[in-house]
């Protein structure tokens, strides 16, 4: 059951708005976390955990049962079909998690309620926010309910995804082109393959990028970006984007599709992550292309951030630190966007110009501190006090 009263109301109870709980948890503040879904996905977009991520996390007592049920990837390599372009290695990070950790987002959403639960704290479910009045004087927020329950609270954080409740009815804008997106296939598949498994692999294709990247229990997460997504992709679509875009001499087969899906992705950002009492979060404040894995990676970054400055303010901090979380990482989203959108940008390279891009890709490959600067980049440090 609702409570009529919350300090905190955190809307989404995907691995950003469990962070936010969490973290806020082990302030002493419990925030009262809903969701409208009747019971946690077990499928998911995103299979990876970068080292600057696994250390916030571990402020929060989630890194190490997180590492404990994923895949540690030592390296991250960009391919035209057989040919390495670019190998960007993990084991020199400056880290206590020299690796990327390759792991289902369900999984790392239970570490994630694990944790909060641990904590006292708890998920509740199903409830759909469908109104938000901020006209309370300065004093909070209140939360309407699909079932007509409502909620008062002095904070709402919207941590619910791209087409976020939270920040449509804070009247907060998504800035963004108003295209379809790019559109994107995703499975988990298993598949006869000579490539490593302690690797993750984007191929640099003409019709598009394909990352293709181990899973824990020897299955395959493939993300493709394709022209035209069929609403059922089966063994046979993610067996042509292999035959097109993977290894050519020794081809991957497919020999299960375990569960697949369609989504689309814009490149957005919030014109702002406060509106008063309301605060943005994850893809709540950000979208952008998969490539490199950075959308949960920041989004749990955001998240803790967030948990922190909220518990300062309320143990008497002034609100202006909420303004400091907003002005904080509204910039570090714009260059991971940038960042993301490069990584495509590698793939749309025209026909004539590709020898040059390889060329210049293997250059770098042969640089340590090329390599050492982009391992970084990817691994998602940020600086101190963001």
């Amino acid at each position: 059951m609702l409570p009529e009263r919350t300090d905190v109301l955190v809307v989404g109870a995907g691995p950003t708005g469990l962070a936010v709980a969490a973290t806020l948890a082990g302030h002493g503040v419990t925030a009262t976390v809903v969701d409208r879904l009747a019971t946690p996905p077990v499928t998911s977009r995103a299979a990876v955990v970068h080292a600057g991520t696994l250390e916030v996390l571990d402020r929060i007592g989630v890194a190490a049962p997180l590492a404990a049920r994923g895949l540690p990837s030592t390296r991250f390599t960009v391919r035209d079909r057989d040919r390495v372009l670019l190998t960007v290695p993990f084991d020199r990070l400056p880290s206590r998690y020299p690796y990327a950790l390759l792991v289902s987002q369900a999984e790392t959403e239970a570490v994630l309620a694990d944790r909060l639960t641990a904590l006292g704290g708890r998920v509740l479910r199903p409830y759909e926010l469908t109104g938000l009045d901020l006209d309370l004087d300065g004093a909070g927020a209140g939360a309407t309910f699909a079932g007509g329950e409502t909620v008062r609270a002095r904070w709402v954080v919207g941590a619910d995804g791209m087409r976020s409740p939270v920040r449509e009815l804070a009247g907060i804008d998504f800035g963004g082109p108003a295209d379809p997106g790019e559109s994107f296939l995703l499975a988990d598949v298993r598949v006869d393959s000579t490539l490593p498994r302690d690797q993750v692999n984007l191929f640099l294709a003409r019709q598009g990028p394909l990352v293709w990247a181990p899973l824990p229990g020897g299955l395959v997460r493939l993300v493709a970006a394709v022209a035209d997504a069929p609403p059922e992709p089966g063994a046979r679509h993610f067996q042509a984007l292999l035959d097109e875009r993977g290894p050519a001499r020794r081809p991957d087969r497919v020999t299960d599709v375990c569960w697949s899906s369609r989504f689309r992705i814009h490149h957005r950002i919030a014109g702002s992550y406060r509106s008063g009492p309301v605060l943005l979060a994850g893809d709540a404040a950000h979208v952008h292309s998969p490539a490199g894995g950075q959308g949960m990676n920041l989004g749990l970054r955001d998240a803790i951030a967030l948990g922190d400055t909220l518990a300062a303010v309320l143990a008497g901090g002034p609100d202006t630190l909420l303004d400091g979380y907003a002005a904080a990482r509204r910039p570090l989203a714009e260059e991971v966007l940038g960042f993301a959108a490069g990584l495509t940008r590698l793939t749309a390279v025209p026909p004539a110009a590709r020898p040059l891009r390889d060329l210049l890709l293997r250059a770098a490959s042969g640089l340590h501190p090329v390599r050492q600067r982009l391992a970084v980049r990817l691994a998602g440090f940020e600086p101190a006090g963001r």
